[in-house]
């Protein structure tokens, strides 16, 4: 049996991510919540802790005109507010709003749901292959090292100017 190259399974990666995500994207808008996919992500973000605007746009590897969009968009809905702690009110926390709580958690059922219907077709044994090869998935990236923050500062300028 020939050796599968790490290359060979990092492109077949790259192939199956947008195709999930289009499913995803597509359960998320048929929700009628979500305007964009990436409200989604950001609030399952921000359910885990407030983080400023330049930290987020350096996760999600966006501009920071580009984040302040989204996080614009997502005050207006009522997801999400903007703080500022006592002790430095130049530092802006976006932090997630109950709403916004709910709406995350009843978009995010909808969506699993929907997967979980796609996968229904599988068999037994197939479904214990995938569930397999996602735990190793999460290993190796639970476990990646994050980009620092001059590093994915350097990526966002050249997304903008490049």
């Amino acid at each position: 049996m020939p050796r599968i190259q790490p290359r060979e399974t990092a492109r077949e990666i790259l192939k199956i991510i947008p195709l999930v995500m289009r499913t995803v994207a597509a359960e998320l808008r048929a929700a009628g919540e979500m305007p964009a996919p990436a409200h989604f992500g950001l609030l399952t973000m921000l359910g885990n802790q407030p983080r400023t605007l330049t930290e987020l746009a350096l996760l999600q590897g966006v501009s920071l005109p580009t984040m302040s969009n989204s996080i614009s968009t997502m005050v207006q809905r009522g997801w999400v507010k903007r703080s500022s702690p006592a002790r430095d009110r130049r530092v802006v926390l976006i932090e997630i709003t109950p709403l916004g709580r709910a709406t995350v958690e009843r978009v995010g059922k909808a969506a699993e749901g929907h997967l979980s219907e796609m996968l229904a077709v599988l068999d037994p044994p197939s479904r214990r292959r995938l569930q397999a090869g996602l735990e190793v998935l999460r290993q190796v990236f639970a476990e990646a090292p994050t980009a620092t923050p001059l590093q994915a500062a350097r990526a966002a300028r050249n997304r903008t100017t490049g």
